[in-house]
């Protein structure tokens, strides 16, 4: 059974950091390209960043990027997104997507392009 579960969410400043996580369980993320999502309270979700399975492609969205970094460590079978100088408009519940990947530059960036979600963590940025 494959498994997501993101962590780091919280509570941060305007101008603040945080670094989220999701740990994979079920499947070797090596064969598989990942990104990260958000919704926030009555919208839509949306792409935040992607990342290729061989590491070496990134996508972020406008709105973050410059701000937010995609990463994953395969030995460790785990993906992250730090994220720096956080806006109160980054609120919003952060979901990591996995989907295998034949080619390893691809990057996918549609929603229904996923086979794997996580459960989400909120990230509330206010002061």
């Amino acid at each position: 059974q494959v498994q997501l579960v993101e962590s780091g969410g919280g509570l941060v400043q305007p101008g603040g950091s945080l670094r989220l996580s999701c740990a994979v369980s079920g499947v070797k993320l090596d064969y598989y390209a990942v990104s990260w999502f958000r919704q926030a309270p009555g919208k839509e979700r949306e792409f935040v960043a992607a990342l290729s399975r061989s590491g070496d492609s990134t996508s972020y969205s406008n709105s973050v990027k410059g701000r937010f970094t995609i990463s994953r460590d395969n030995a460790k079978n785990t993906m992250y997104l730090q994220m720096n100088s956080l806006k109160p408009e980054d609120t919003a519940d952060y979901y990591c997507a996995a989907r295998r990947s034949v080619n390893s530059f691809d990057l996918y960036v549609e929603p229904t392009t996923y086979d794997y979600w996580g459960r989400g963590t909120q990230v509330t940025v206010s002061s």
